[in-house]
């Protein structure tokens, strides 16, 4: 994998970071989701997801989804 996402797509402060692993058979994908949350004047970010996070962890994942197949099927 390379040191930095293909691509991001984000939601409030949900969040999908896709990553590619060129292989002899091709490209494969990877997905990491987190949240973004302040903890004093600094931007963090957490795997940890609360109950109301959870519609949106779908929204981004059905659009994490959507641009996977769009790169596979090109």
């Amino acid at each position: 994998m390379s040191n930095q996402p293909v691509q991001e797509i984000r939601r409030g402060r949900v969040r999908a970071s896709i990553w590619v692993n060129e292989t002899e058979h091709g490209p494969k994908y990877n997905t990491i989701f987190t949240k973004l949350y302040k903890a004093g004047d600094r931007w963090q970010d957490t795997a940890h997801f609360g109950v109301n996070d959870l519609p949106l962890i779908v929204q981004v994942a059905d659009l994490a989804r959507a641009w996977i197949l769009q790169q596979i099927q090109g």
